[in-house]
């Protein structure tokens, strides 16, 4: 087991309650649903619709996209422009966080007088402030929970199942490369990390057993330079999962939701987060593993059981 069973099950949480918030925010926004085929639901915000395109084109759009973003964002790495990355993390941040808001706001209060909308953004400031500059660790997680729904619902409504089918392999294909082969995610990963201090996905620093015992022990030497050279030598480990991993299901999830149904859509969340526990609990300490295709698999094998359900 890579990680403490509490610190599984807290990613796990985490995961979990971010799939739901995104079904929440996609039904904001979904103008049609399987069940409810007359809805008459809000448009996504700030200039964000997406064209009504055909699903093969979105699948297309998308790849190329997502293949350009890496680009850029390598060469970015690549000549150290550590400011301009971190303006495009605040920009992504802060509209999807104000996206998603403004959907919880719908759905929390449909009577409300003033506009969600405008609403939202107010709230989305502090937040992705605290997150990108002040770096605390319950915001950065809290805002992750209203990042990705943000995100999903815009590509929702581009793509059906059969693309994001296909989308979910070539992701995981890629995530298999990219973590076992060219170590890109890794070191993206220890970039954002180490350098950028910010990292897109959850992120759980916590002592081993065996550092909380040296912390203790530390705490009680008297001579304030032998404690400080004592606290120096203890290692924190982190838990994180990347997100994408947590991205690319709920957009899966929200596909199924708006074809089949709510009871679809749940066991497809079921099943990606069963995948994903597996996989926490069966990887090794001090190695890297793409989680996308374990949560592929999850996923797809959920569908499968949710169509003979």
């Amino acid at each position: 087991m890579k990680h403490q069973i509490k610190i599984i099950l807290l990613l796990l949480f985490m995961f979990l309650i971010t799939q739901i918030i995104g079904l929440i925010v996609i039904d904001a926004y979904s103008p049609i649903t399987a069940f409810n085929p007359t809805a008459n639901n809000a448009t996504i915000p700030y200039g964000m619709e997406p064209p009504k395109v055909d699903a093969n084109v979105s699948l297309l759009n998308i790849i190329v996209s997502l293949a350009i973003a890496v680009f850029i964002f390598f060469m970015l790495m690549k000549f150290k422009a550590r400011s301009l990355i971190k303006i495009w993390f605040t920009f992504v941040v802060f509209i999807t966080i104000s996206i998603a808001l403004t959907a919880l706001l719908i759905k929390t209060f449909p009577e409300i007088g003033l506009r969600p909308d405008i609403i939202a953004p107010i709230i989305a400031a502090p937040l992705t402030f605290y997150k990108i500059f002040k770096r605390n660790i319950i915001i950065h997680n809290a805002t992750e929970l209203l990042i990705y729904p943000g995100l999903g619902c815009i590509f929702v409504p581009i793509l059906n199942i059969w693309t994001i089918i296909i989308l979910l392999v070539l992701i995981s294909i890629y995530d298999m490369w990219a973590v076992w082969k060219s170590k890109f995610m890794v070191n993206l990963a220890k970039f954002q990390i180490q350098k950028l201090k910010v990292f897109t996905g959850f992120f759980v620093p916590y002592l081993p057993k065996k550092e909380a015992e040296k912390l203790k022990l530390a705490q009680k030497i008297k001579t304030q330079k032998s404690k400080t050279q004592a606290l120096k030598k203890i290692k924190i480990s982190l838990a994180i999962l990347g997100g994408g991993d947590v991205a690319f299901p709920l957009i899966f999830a929200g596909v199924v939701y708006r074809a089949a149904g709510l009871i679809p859509a749940l066991i497809v969340i079921a099943g990606a987060t069963i995948a994903l526990g597996l996989l926490f609990i069966f990887s090794q300490k001090g190695k890297f593993y793409p989680a996308m295709p374990f949560i592929t698999a999850g996923c797809l094998l959920s569908w499968l059981i949710s169509l003979i359900v």
